[in-house]
């Protein structure tokens, strides 16, 4: 065991381990969860360090033998994944100071460790004034979140267009199948499924297109401002060059605030994106709702769609399929919404020039984007890919139902159409014969009337061509 000191006392910290004292506090401040600071902001934050410490070296603020062994830590980290090291839980209080501290910490020992193993290390390397020099965790912590959101943004933002392109390909392939269309639950004029999924699809574009927007607005960070925006103890050498560098290594478009006092205080970007993420949710609850209750039944459903089976149903009922994918989806849908509540209050409750609550909206969001991600994956690969329509049942629904009978309003009145349909409903015959039964209209305008085509309004000139007809004939 090894000694170490803080602004609190002394605490015994093991000797191989590479966190140290303010870690372990934090280790045990904070018993509020086994889940850890999610691995993209650790990485995220391992380049960080590695852009100050070049920055800092190029300045001639941070000896060139230090700089060189922070970057070879930061450098093993990022190749090794291994972040065992961070013990800090996502959830804590300090503003992400513990996450920062942590990672100060396993880098100062693991450079002093390369640099033994090296005959290197002729100075010991210290957490605060090598590794965390011209920084701050009020700039370091939210910039490291960005970059992590933006990391996973890019998975998400795949996973999206694949459901969009599936959908466009169902589309095609069920252009023509007509179906019942429905409003408050009840029988509404025919569409097609490929509109129904067309419709879909240009739902998840325009969720996509805000994701795109919300890019530019994620990659403007604060970085540089240290501790409320002022940048006080970073030098302007610093400042010039750690953006670059930053860039360089992460392969973003990264751009410092115009602002770093607004940008440090404010964390509306996050309530923003995270909106969207439960639009997204929102939006994959009512896509998987729709799959759910037209794929019902099969015998006492509506059955118009048959979803792949995937597993067994039921522990008790033979051969009981249920539409496991698009519920699994649903209950990500429930927790994302949910999740956008805490970021909510989050963001509101950050008080003057900096709000402590980033932790939480970090933790959150991330959850958000990779549970997102995972959902529509499975979406797509075992539910939307094999999904089957069942086309003459739908165009029997059609066949009977009694409210494809709007389509002859405009020839015989919204009030004498009404009392037909409630005597085709009475007498259970198809709209459509009973009009052929009591002559109401010629036979060939009838069957065009009540063509899939026309009842679904695909085109417009052959409509209004029926109706000149239609005119001439009376």
């Amino acid at each position: 065991m090894r000694l170490e000191k803080d602004c609190i006392g002394e605490e015994l910290v093991p000797d191989n381990a590479l966190y140290g004292i303010h870690s372990l506090r934090a280790a045990r401040n904070f018993p509020i969860t086994r889940e850890r600071v999610n691995p993209l902001i650790i990485a995220s934050y391992l380049q960080i360090k590695k852009a100050a410490a070049i920055a800092n070296q190029q300045a001639g603020t941070l000896d060139s033998n230090k700089a060189l062994l922070i970057i070879a830590a930061c450098n093993q980290l990022l190749l090794s994944k291994d972040f065992e090291s961070v013990i800090v839980p996502a959830i804590q209080g300090g503003a992400g100071t513990s996450t920062n501290m942590n990672i100060n910490e396993i880098v100062a020992n693991l450079a002093m460790k390369l640099g033994r193993q090296k005959g290197k290390l002729t100075v010991k390397i210290h957490p605060n004034d090598d590794v965390n020099q011209c920084q701050s965790t009020n700039d370091t912590y939210p910039t490291a979140g960005k970059i992590a959101m933006l990391k996973d943004l890019a998975p998400l933002e795949d996973a999206v267009n694949s459901l969009i392109h599936v959908l466009e390909e169902k589309a095609h392939q069920y252009q023509s199948t007509v179906k019942v269309g429905r409003t408050q639950l009840q029988d509404a004029v025919p569409t097609t499924f490929g509109r129904s999924f067309s419709a879909s699809a240009a739902m998840f574009k325009r969720d996509l297109q805000k994701m795109k927007a919300i890019e530019k607005t994620l990659a403007t960070v604060n970085l540089g401002g240290t501790a409320i925006g002022t940048g006080i103890n970073s030098t302007r050498d610093y400042q010039r060059a750690v953006m670059p560098l930053l860039n360089r290594i992460t392969g973003l478009s990264l751009t410092q605030a115009d602002d770093l006092i607004e940008a440090t205080q404010n964390s509306d970007a996050f309530s923003t994106f995270s909106g969207i993420l439960k639009g997204l949710a929102l939006n994959l609850t009512k896509f998987c709702n729709d799959l759910r209750l037209l794929s019902s039944g099969p015998q006492a459903g509506l059955a118009e769609l048959s979803l792949p089976k995937v597993q067994a149903g039921s522990s008790i009922m033979p051969g009981k399929i249920n539409p496991v994918i698009p519920e699994v989806v649903n209950q990500v849908a429930f927790e994302v919404i949910g999740k956008d509540v805490t970021v909510t209050l989050a963001v509101e409750n950050g008080q003057l020039e900096l709000n402590a609550f980033e932790p939480i909206i970090f933790k959150e969001v991330l959850t958000s984007e990779s549970h997102l991600t995972a959902a529509i994956k499975t979406l797509v690969k075992n539910c939307l890919r094999g999904i089957q329509v069942n086309v003459n049942h739908c165009q029997n629904e059609v066949d009977q139902s009694a409210i494809a009978a709007t389509i002859l309003s405009p020839y015989l009145g919204y009030e004498k159409t009404t009392a037909l349909i409630k005597e085709a409903e009475r007498v259970q015959i198809p709209v459509k014969t009973l009009v052929k039964q009591k002559q109401l209209l010629a036979s060939t305008l009838i069957d065009n009337l009540f063509s899939p085509e026309v009842l679904t309004n695909q085109n417009q000139a052959d409509l209004q061509k029926l109706k000149s007809l239609a005119g001439h004939s009376h």
